[in-house]
């Protein structure tokens, strides 16, 4: 077959990429062709995305194929965070810039949600945790602050929609963004118009619901005859990026863990329907959209970042080292020494976080780590242990042990975190690859183009195409971690 070429544009909270994905047949390749910066913008005490600066960036990366050699793209995908959206008047003009979900609008709003609807309601309605930045809460701020804004808007849109309503001029809403939101029913896969009439928000700012993989238009005729008659289809792909980086994971079969690793980690598994109990209440998970109508049920977890701000601050310090010399220096260090919860909020802010994991460890009575050596290995198996505990926890909720963890994502480099994870969990793990959301993103668009039959032909041909690295249970060691998993246990329980 004729090589069939897809952009997958992939923003981040900081940065964004044009990705150039081709599939002949048998595998996929990637190619960047654009990279950007995504920086907020303050304005009048409120941060927001400047997301007119993102839509131009998108178009850089559409002019670099116009201009190139992928004049012949056929389709392309927009993948971002959830939960933010913008507003659209009657004549579908922006009304504002999205406001980012770390702005202070949120503040103290679950509080006043909760005298409307109370919060064990809306879980067992959405199973979604609650969280400050969720959309539920930001409508609910406007509701409360400035309500007035209701009447002049048309249209809500989240931020990939939006994208692709300046893209093509057609609004639709994708189920996986649209899932984010805390205001979806998970059984349903419709929006909950129980939980928008208790909460008084109006109904005109929720839009039909798309499956991932719907072909949303083709590009207005002006940015057509602006890039030379490049006219792909704009193609509603799982726009949650972890959605799509869950649909990119290889997995061997149906019961599987997955993990996205990096700075910060979602580690869940994949299902048919959503778990909702007391207990996956209590212990704050959330069951989020997936690709072909799945249920992303998962949690919220520290990544790397405990290892990457303490080695800025031995930049700050004026040592420089690498991620491959830490690595080393972990690996001669003596095993299962001391442990820190890598979810204490200690550990969630920028500064001297060496300082703050010897201090936890002095003040819960185990060994002070003293060497960088002994440093990233506390954090590496603090992050193992904590992986083993939320496996635990899923296979708890779901009834059944899992048999296997699949780790995506930029941490799959750290070859010693994955052997720690698959000895702690007693598992093997499965780790790669690394650009598994623009994977997914580029799985999405070749399935809706008929090129491949469906999610699990998409997995398939990602094994095929990309690296995986298999790590088994050291089984020698299963008795030393087990004993630590204890005094791990008491620690994040105490």
């Amino acid at each position: 077959m004729k090589k069939l070429k897809m952009l997958a544009v992939d923003l981040g909270a900081s940065s964004g990429r044009g990705i150039v994905g081709a599939f002949d047949g048998n595998r996929f390749t990637l190619e960047e062709n654009h990279r950007f910066p995504n920086e907020p913008v303050m304005v009048s005490g409120q941060f927001t995305w400047d997301i007119l600066r993102i839509f131009h960036e998108i178009k850089m990366s559409l002019r670099a194929c116009a201009q190139g050699n992928d004049r012949d793209i056929a389709s392309v995908g927009i993948d971002t965070w959830g939960v933010d959206f913008g507003f659209l008047d009657k004549k579908g003009h922006l009304l504002s810039n999205p406001v980012h979900y770390r702005d202070t609008r949120t503040a103290g709003i679950p509080a006043y949600s909760a005298e409307k609807v109370p919060s064990d309601e809306v879980y067992g309605i959405t199973g979604i945790q609650v969280l400050e930045l969720n959309s539920l809460y930001q409508l609910l701020a406007i509701q409360k602050d400035t309500p007035e804004l209701f009447d002049i808007v048309s249209d809500m849109l989240f931020v990939p929609d939006l994208l692709n309503y300046f893209l093509t001029g057609y609004k639709q809403t994708e189920y996986t963004i649209a899932s984010t939101s805390q205001l979806l029913n998970a059984k349903t896969r419709d929006w909950s118009w129980e939980l928008i009439e208790k909460f008084g928000l109006p109904e005109k700012l929720f839009g039909s619901i798309v499956s991932p993989g719907t072909v949303c238009g083709t590009l207005t005729p002006s940015l057509a005859e602006e890039f030379g008659g490049l006219n792909p289809k704009v193609i509603s792909v799982a726009e949650h990026d972890t959605g799509s980086a869950v649909l990119a994971v290889p997995a061997k079969n149906e019961k599987f863990i997955w993990l996205s690793s990096g700075t910060w980690s979602i580690m869940g598994t994949e299902t048919k329907e959503p778990v909702i109990s007391e207990k996956t209440r209590s212990y704050n998970f959330t069951n989020e959209g997936g690709y072909g109508g799945t249920i992303r049920f998962s949690k919220n977890i520290t990544g790397l970042w405990v290892e990457q701000e303490s080695r800025r601050q031995w930049e700050r310090e004026g040592e420089k080292v690498s991620f491959q010399e830490l690595a080393d220096v972990a690996a001669a260090a003596e095993p299962l020494r001391c442990f820190i919860d890598t979810d204490d909020a200690r550990f969630a802010t920028p500064g001297n976080l060496p300082r703050r994991i010897a201090d936890y460890c002095r003040e819960t009575g185990q060994y002070v780590p003293q060497t960088k050596g002994e440093i990233v290995r506390c954090i590496l198996e603090s992050l193992a242990m904590r992986y083993r505990y939320t496996v635990e926890c899923i296979d708890e909720m779901c009834g059944e042990r899992i048999p296997a963890i699949n780790i995506v994502g930029g941490g799959t480099k750290e070859d010693q975190l994955s052997q720690f994870a698959a000895t702690a969990c007693g598992r093997p793990v499965f780790a790669g690859p690394v650009e598994a959301t623009a994977l997914g993103n580029i799985a999405a668009q070749t399935i809706a183009l008929g090129e491949i039959r469906d999610m699990w032909q998409a997995r398939e041909v990602i094994a095929d195409s990309f690296e995986v690295k298999e790590y088994e249970p050291e089984a020698d060691k299963k008795g030393a971690w087990d004993e630590a998993y204890g005094r791990f246990l008491s620690l994040i329980k105490a």
